[in-house]
């Protein structure tokens, strides 16, 4: 192996310690508690074979051999995920620049909600975010436990051996990786490389994240994981119930308004008006939506420190502060456009149903 190579796998794996939980954490990827790898799983060693009978889309099933002589990329991710979609443009970014020189990327779709597991919305994302190279939908999460991963996202850099020669957890350092990557195609035999990439940016809710304004993180609606939750009375679980504001909260602090039933992973709006109200400080939020049982269209009106965003407005909503949930995924709301500030945030729901899983910030 030349010295060229040797370098490049040493920076592949870009383990960091201290990761905070939560998909929404600026630059870290999500510590996913359920379901627990296996404890002899191996991180490296040999690729492992994709479970049988998984959905593919984008492809026909692939195996280990289909695969032998290919560099390959696995990428775990999950549609909703804020960090999964930051990392997205580089991963499409490397598969058009190097697919022709032998890099094959796989997308292990492991989701985190429910609605995730349902493959005509993953190909609504597929679509959405341009993604051309395979898909694999791993809904009972057997390629996550295989690979003995623990993240959104994850990527594991193999070789046209089979073995796993390097991995990274969350985003950042995609120079590293390339480097990753350009260095196990030409072991491979590859010639005449492009050039490394000069950048992967995205505008929307791909664009790298402020982190270092970022004071609030990933906060679940759902009584398992809800946190930081004030409305008075705190939640009835898996029941019906009328709930009101307080008069004030402090920063990360949230509360619901109306007819509200929360479950476990989610909170579901059984009467129109409702609200929700959060206080955070960070350039963008997000909050993952989907519009209920029978798919009706849920209108919305965003409030920031009780008038219209204007500006601040985020690719969801238009500057009034008005939108509407068409479908479960990631909507981002609020875009700060000068120096980021603590705010109250504001959504009330002009119609019923909507189901209302997580904030996240960047």
């Amino acid at each position: 192996m030349s010295s060229i190579v040797q370098r490049a796998l040493a920076v592949a794996v870009l383990v960091t310690a201290g990761f905070a939980p939560g998909c929404g954490a600026p630059d870290k990827p999500a510590i996913v508690t359920p379901p627990v790898a296996p404890p002899n799983a191996p991180a490296d060693g040999d690729m492992p074979e994709f479970a049988s009978g998984s959905t593919w889309l984008n492809s026909m099933p692939l195996t280990r051999a289909d695969l032998r002589g290919k560099v390959v990329v696995v990428d775990f991710w999950t549609y909703s995920c804020i960090n999964c979609l930051r990392a997205m443009p580089f991963i499409n970014a490397w598969y058009s620049h190097y697919r022709d020189a032998g890099l094959v990327i796989i997308g292990a779709h492991s989701p985190e909600f429910g609605f995730e597991k349902d493959a005509d919305n993953v190909r609504m994302a597929i679509g959405k975010f341009d993604i051309e190279y395979p898909v694999v939908l791993d809904n009972d999460f057997a390629i996550w436990k295989a690979y003995n991963n623990r993240f959104w996202p994850a990527h594991y850099f193999i070789d046209a051996t089979g073995k796993i020669r390097g991995h990274h957890y969350g985003e950042g350092k995609y120079t590293e990786s390339e480097q990753t990557i350009r260095a196990l195609l030409t072991e491979a035999g590859a010639k005449n490389l492009p050039p490394p990439i000069d950048a992967a940016t995205d505008e929307g809710v791909g664009a790298a994240s402020d982190a270092a304004n970022v004071r609030s993180h990933e906060t679940w609606l759902g009584f398992a994981r809800g946190a930081n939750f004030k409305s008075p009375g705190s939640f009835a679980r898996d029941s019906s119930n009328d709930y009101r504001l307080p008069k004030s909260l402090a920063l990360n602090e949230w509360a619901l308004a109306g007819r509200w039933r929360v479950t476990r992973e989610k909170a579901q709006l059984e009467a129109a008006p409702g609200r929700i109200a959060f206080r955070f400080k960070a350039r963008d939020l997000h909050l993952v939506l989907g519009p209920g049982v029978n798919g009706a269209p849920v209108r919305f009106r965003v409030l920031l420190d009780g008038k219209p965003p204007g500006g601040d407005h985020g690719t969801d909503i238009d500057p009034s502060g008005a939108g509407s949930v068409r479908e479960h995924r990631l909507y981002q709301l609020i875009r700060q456009q000068g120096g980021v500030q603590e705010h109250e945030f504001t959504i009330e729901f002009v119609d019923p149903g909507v189901d209302v899983y997580s904030f996240t910030f960047g």
